[in-house]
Formats: structure tokens, sequence, C-alpha cells
């Protein structure tokens, strides 16, 4: 299991809907989306996936989407 970076903590908790979603996620879940969003190499596409996880979240939806999964685990 993945610790939940600083940067992606502060966007998950700035949303009540996101906040919502991630707190009713499984840990398995959650594991992904911080995988999904430490496993990138630039800064930029980091901070695009965490905007995309925080729309994505505050919409509902549990998991990334169109991504084979953590290879970590």
């Amino acid at each position: 299991m993945h610790k939940l970076p600083t940067d992606l903590q502060k966007a998950i908790f700035s949303d009540k809907k996101a906040i919502s979603t991630w707190e009713d996620i499984t840990p398995l879940a959650r594991n992904e989306w911080i995988c999904w969003t430490i496993s990138v190499k630039k800064k930029e596409t980091r901070e695009k996936h965490i905007k995309r996880a925080l729309e994505d979240l505050s919409k509902g939806k549990r998991r990334p989407c169109c991504w084979a999964g953590c290879p970590h685990r």
C-alpha cells in the first residue's frame, strides 16, 4: 500500500464531494488512485493526474479510468 502524498491529500480534502467518495472507497481503490498519481515521471503530468483525480472523485468515480492498476501489489 502506498502512503497518501501531501499534494494529493490537499486536493482531495479541499472538496467535500471528493472527501465523501474517498472515505467510501476501499483501501485498494485508494491505493489505485495514489499509485496512478505517483507513478508518472513529470511534475506536470502528476499535477494533471491530481486535478483529474479530484474531478473524478468529486463525481463519485471509484477508480482511475483506463489504467491497468498498481504494479506494486
